[in-house]
Order: C-alpha cells, then structure tokens, then sequence
C-alpha cells in the first residue's frame, strides 16, 4: 500500500510529526503479528566483513520483516537489504531485471513469462524458482495480514514451469513488469514464508545482504551476501540498521560518526549542510492530500467541494512544513514526470473569495459549517488545513484517533488527510487513488467519469509504445475530476550522509546500494 496517512510516528518510532507516508495500512494489518523481542541468527558481528560498514538511521524503521505483511509503504526501502524482486527501478524509473533475467508477453498482452536467472539461492539454501515466485504471489493474494493484496487484482495465477514463471492475468496488463518490483513482490524463501509469523523477525530473501541480528523495533544488523547475483557490485560489507531517536539528535549521530546515513527532517537540514555533512534529495512520487468522503455531507454537495479546494494555499505547506525545501502540488506525480498532466495545472487555484461565494450558495453562512478533520496524531499538515479553512468560514475541530486507519480505510471517516510514497507503476498510483476500490480513495465506491474507460486503456498500452505518455496523462486527467481528494504539497525524501559515502544512484523513491561505496570498502 502506499506511503504515509500524516504524523511520522505510525511504526515503532516517535519523533516530531511529519507528515507520514502511507504506511498505515500495512502497519495496521501488520499488528496482527506481535513481534518477539528477540535476536536472531547470532551475534550481532557474526560474520561482519572487515571492510566497511554502513551505520543507517532510520525514521520509519520496519515493523515487520515479512514483505507480504510490511506493504509497499517507505519500509520497503530497508527491506530491499534482504529481499530481491523480479525486477527493479532505474534512474529513469523504468523496470530493469532483477531475479528475473528477462520477461515476455504473449500476442494478447494477458500472460506474461519471467525467466529467473539460474543458479541463485535464498540465504537458507533454497533455490531462487518459478516455484518461489508462484508462492510469492499467492502469499501476497492470500496470506489473512496481506498489506499487498489490492497491488495484485491484474493477477489471475502463476505456473512454475523450472526458472520460467508464467502469470496468467484476468485482463491485459502491460504494467506488471512495473508492479512487480521492490515495492510489491520482495520474494522471501517459501519454506522460511510457509511459516510466516517467524519469517515476519528472521527474514529470509537472496537479496544484497543477509541478517545477523535483529531487535524487532530498534536494530537489525546485516552482513553482505556473496550469492546475491550482483554481489560484485556490492561494495558495502556490513550494515546496522537502527530506529532513528529524536530528530533533533540525529544530526549530531551523523556529525560524531555514530551514524553515516540517514533520512532526516527538513527543520534539520541547514544544520546538517553546516556540519558538513552531504544533504540531497533521493528523487520520489511523495504527495500529501486531504480526503473528502462524497458519500457524507457536507461533501455530497459539488459547491462545497469545490469551496474547499479554492480555500488552499499549497505554498503555506511548503514554507511550514518543508522549510522550502517541497513542492506545491495538485497532482499525485511531480511536474516531469511521464504521468504528471500539464492540462490539470492549477484546475483549482487559491481563492478564498470564490470559496466563500461557493459556500453561501451551499446554504452557509460564515462559521455555520463546522467539520471533524481526523488524523492518527498531531500534525502541523492538519492545523494548517484548519487555519485556511477558517479564514473561508469553515469551523474545523481537529480529532486525534490512534486507530485512525480502521475506520479511514473502511470508508467510514468523512474528512481526514493522507500522503503516499507513489508507486512503480503510474498506473497503480491513478488506481489506488481514484479508482472505485482504491484504499486512498474515501469516497469508493465512487470514481470519476471516464477514469474507468482511462485506465483500461493505459493497461492495454505497451509501455514501449509511442503513445503510452499520451495515454497515461489522460488516464491522469480523468482521475483528477475526483472530487475525493484535494492534492496539497510533496514533502522531499530528505536524506543526509557522511562525505566519506559515495553518492547514491538517483532511482525514483528507492535507495540502491549498488556500486555505492564508503572509504575503506575493499
């Protein structure tokens, strides 16, 4: 699923809120499984290289290690230490191999055959097979705690045919190289999944590095795993992946060497840049929006939809919550991107005095609609919302509900906030937000006219094809006549490192750790 519902502490760590991406429903599926506190697999040096090791910080450390329970949410990023996937995102965001050495389509565009590199093991000896990516797959559709479920709907089975694995999809779907990738198919070993309470604090996968220790919430510790297919290019011989303190204090961890990487708050990147430490962005799909529910009143009337979408400032996002360092932004893909539609810019432009001409001719007047906006934890993104509404006559009562993704991902809230990390597949991003069971959409049923048609159409289309931009930037239009969502402000995926580490391939919201080096690496 995606990315982050607001305030940052949704997974085992608290720090100051931000927004958080969409990692909620995972999260909330994932407790069904208490983790154990206990390590696993030895010492936490067993096996440690002697060469270099990568001390990572992290903000959204995983709950969970299993793949099919820890979702397509920013956790996946640590996860990809252990796990490999059928394919991969490059720089440019295309699918690249992976597990898979190559894939074909049949005439019809409804099968599609990955063919698995040979001679490749999970870290428990396990062949890496056609087999494994069958029971991947089914796992994903099936397992009760699933957070991946809704990613596989184009799937209709696998056969496992030695290093060929056969989908058979229930429409045509050029997509799928797309979706299954890093975010959606993470492929552990089946006979570590046949058990998958354990597999969820002992993961096994035949990805860059394998696990030595791990204190579920706070640290896991990886060596670097010589039967990864592209172990040659793995540079990094140990990692110690910790949950991130206060984020006040992870500058300083950075700075005196406790920590050489990590993701940290735009509040803390001018201090990090003066302690010379190296602050980029990792390029990404990260969008924030408020969710309107059609379904409910006030929503069901169009005027006062449209007054709340003439009553944002996305730049007061920006300033307030990325320090600059964002975007404003009214669709769920940045500008430049093949999926981003310049036709829809700005459809909704800032104007308070519209608003509350909408809002009159919707029956109320000034402070007479009053509305619960209801967020998971407190969040500067929600009392941002509540000051613009009010400065249109729009009274909103700010409700904090720890088990806010019960009731938000049943359809059962009427006004609350989200953000999500994108995904792989443009498609699947169009679909998880407008489509009519989409789990971002808190208006589903509902779907704007014409999407359906829209996306039928992207799926039919090779991603090769010279039309494919045209399509999908219609498919992106019609989504944007929802009336179910309000897009603010993209947050950056922010991240600060020791100069001593080499620059990171720009891959669109993953971090890769090919070909990257730290001085002293062998």
């Amino acid at each position: 699923m995606p990315g982050r519902p607001t305030p940052r502490p949704t997974a085992p760590t608290a720090r100051r809120p931000r927004p958080v991406r969409a990692t909620a429903l995972a999260t909330t599926l994932a407790a069904l499984l208490v983790p154990a506190l206990s390590a696993c697999g030895g010492d936490a040096s067993a096996g440690a290289g002697s060469g270099s090791t990568l001390k990572w910080a992290s903000s959204y450390f995983p709950a969970h290690w299993d793949p099919v329970v820890s979702g397509s949410g920013a956790q996946f990023r640590e996860l990809a230490l252990v796990y490999a996937s059928l394919t991969k995102t490059d720089s440019k965001g295309d699918a690249v191999p992976d597990l898979a050495e190559s894939w074909k389509y049949n005439s019809a565009g409804d099968q599609i055959t990955f063919r698995l590199r040979s001679g490749l093991t999970f870290s428990d000896g396990e062949p890496v097979d056609a087999t494994a990516v069958k029971a991947a797959v089914e796992r994903a559709k099936k397992q009760k705690n699933s957070a991946l479920f809704g990613d596989l709907t184009s799937i209709e089975s696998v056969d496992a045919h030695g290093l060929d694995a056969v989908v058979h999809l229930n429409q045509v779907d050029y997509q799928i190289p797309q979706l299954l990738g890093q975010r959606v198919l993470q492929i552990a070993s089946p006979k570590a999944a046949a058990a998958p309470e354990k597999l969820d604090q002992n993961p096994v996968g035949a990805g860059p590095f394998t696990v030595t220790q791990l204190v579920p919430g706070t640290k896991v510790v990886l060596k670097k795993n010589p039967a990864y297919w592209d172990a040659e290019n793995i540079h990094i011989d140990r990692v110690e992946l910790t949950s991130a303190p206060d984020a006040s204090t992870v500058v300083s961890g950075l700075r005196t060497g406790v920590y050489n990487f990590a993701d940290i708050e735009p509040s803390q990147a001018a201090a990090a840049e003066k302690a010379g430490l190296d602050v980029f962005v990792q390029p990404g799909f990260n969008a924030s929006n408020i969710s309107l529910n059609i379904n409910k009143a006030p929503f069901d009337d169009d005027r006062v939809v449209d007054a709340v979408r003439h009553a944002v400032d996305r730049q007061e996002f920006v300033d307030k919550l990325t320090f600059g360092r964002g975007e404003s932004t009214d669709q769920p893909f940045p500008k430049g991107y093949t999926a981003y539609d310049p036709e829809s810019e700005n459809a909704y432009p800032y104007d308070p005095a519209l608003s509350r001409k909408l809002l009159a001719q919707a029956g109320y007047r000034a402070g007479a609609l009053k509305l619960t906006l209801v967020v998971p934890a407190e969040d500067p993104q929600a009392e941002i919302v509540q000051s613009q509404l009010a400065k249109v006559g729009i009274s909103v009562t700010i409700k904090i509900d720890k088990n806010w993704a019960t009731p938000f991902f049943a359809k059962d809230l009427t006004f609350s906030l989200y953000a999500t990390t994108g995904r792989d597949s443009a498609l699947q991003t169009l679909t998880a937000h407008f489509g009519p069971d989409g789990p971002l959409n808190l208006s589903s049923p509902y779907e704007p006219d014409g999407f359906e048609a829209a996306v039928a159409e992207v799926r039919r289309t090779p991603l090769d094809d010279p039309g494919y931009p045209r399509v999908l930037r219609a498919a992106t239009r019609a989504g944007l006549k929802s009336k179910a969502l309000v897009f603010t402000y993209s947050s950056p995926n922010l991240f600060a490192k020791s100069p001593s580490l080499s620059d990171l391939p720009k891959n669109p919201a993953h971090i890769d750790w090919t070909g990257v080096t730290l001085s002293g690496s062998r």
